[in-house]
């Protein structure tokens, strides 16, 4: 099933122009800083922005052209708000009997009782929303979205009223939901830490308009962009698990170039993991070093070099087929004689399990 989306909307101050085609399966986040569009984007494919001039193709359905719109009620969506908007006076149970009534007989492919063990809602039931708290009332919300047996899931930052507690909670809930159900997740966040833990492909939006689009391990590690600048500058990678070490508690993962070392429990060998390598975390050697507490060394070439404000340069390492990003400062880089095309060693002292 294709999903293409071609919308503009005029509000004089703002506009929305894009083009696109968005993948059928995973997560794709569309992302950008507030008053970018995000949000408009989510409500046109909805169906909710009735200024929304353009085209809509699910799989074989046109849902708008130039002479007709599908009302959002015949949408085949489930929309998931910042506020979980439950009915107080229904508890639990109610509210996801209401979401699927609205489920069309034909396309009912999603089973609530299937849902409702993965969300881990089932001693919830009885409960009204006043009684959750803002985490489960968001999985309340995802589950009643989901019981209309939706072709995709559209989710308008559904953390960002969570504190951090909640969010690093309701996660790996989110991240269930995409490796279970066979639906696009349209997921609107400006959080770089949801996007690089859960998205698989990438909407980058500025000013209304696309500024590239891509996966995520793709766009994170360019430097022609912004997601590649600032503190939190990071580098997402996807990895096999090919072994583990009991003495020493390392789980060995292997990617298109080699493989790393990664402490913490075992895990399940041939699943596939996201790891997450923060650019301030990785230095920059001419030489391979033997003797240093480093597990995670590996041959570079230099691939791009861009200053980031005064003092400091990040550097894009090809580590085979694969780009990592390393944040160093501008003396360093001239002390080693930096320069696109040099050979070099890689050193990533940290590496964090995203999923």
């Amino acid at each position: 099933m294709s999903i293409e989306a071609q919308f503009y909307i005029d509000r004089g101050d703002f506009s929305l122009d894009i083009n696109i085609n968005i993948p059928s399966s995973g997560v794709t986040a569309i992302f950008g800083a507030s008053g970018c569009g995000k949000t408009t984007l989510l409500r046109a494919i909805a169906g909710l922005e009735p200024d929304c001039q353009g085209s809509l193709t699910v799989g074989d359905e046109q849902w708008q052209s130039k002479h007709y719109s599908l009302p959002p009620h015949k949408r085949s969506i489930g929309y998931v708000f910042q506020e979980p908007s439950l009915f107080s006076h229904l508890n639990v149970q109610e509210n996801l009997d209401y979401g699927r009534k609205r489920s069309h007989s034909s396309r009912s492919k999603i089973s609530l009782k299937h849902t409702i063990q993965l969300l881990d809602l089932g001693h919830l039931l009885d409960r009204k929303p006043h009684q959750l708290s803002g985490g489960e009332q968001q999985r309340v919300a995802i589950a009643r979205a989901l019981a209309v047996s939706p072709a995709m899931l559209l989710l308008d930052e559904p953390l960002a009223a969570l504190d951090m507690l909640r969010k690093q909670e309701i996660l790996p809930y989110l991240d269930s939901l995409q490796k279970e159900f066979k639906i696009p997740l349209l997921y609107v966040s400006h959080s770089r830490e949801e996007v690089a833990h859960l998205a698989d492909y990438l909407i980058l939006l500025d000013k209304g308009r696309i500024q590239a689009t891509g996966s995520v391990t793709e766009l994170f590690s360019r430097l022609d962009l912004p997601l590649a600048y600032g503190s939190k500058t990071e580098t997402v990678i996807t990895a096999k698990v090919i072994g583990y070490d009991k003495e020493f508690e390392l789980n060995f993962l292997d990617f298109s170039s080699g493989y790393f070392s990664v402490i913490g429990k075992p895990l399940s060998l041939g699943s596939h993991t996201r790891l997450q390598i923060l650019a301030r975390d990785v230095s920059i050697t001419l030489e391979h070093q033997s003797k240093t507490s480093i597990l995670n060394i590996f041959p570079a070439i230099i691939d791009d070099m861009r200053n980031e404000g005064s003092a400091q340069i990040t550097v894009r390492l090809m580590i085979g087929t694969m780009a990592i990003l390393a944040r160093i400062t501008r003396k360093s880089a001239s002390d080693l004689g930096l320069t696109i095309g040099l050979c070099v060693y890689a050193q990533v002292k940290t590496v964090a399990l995203l999923s």
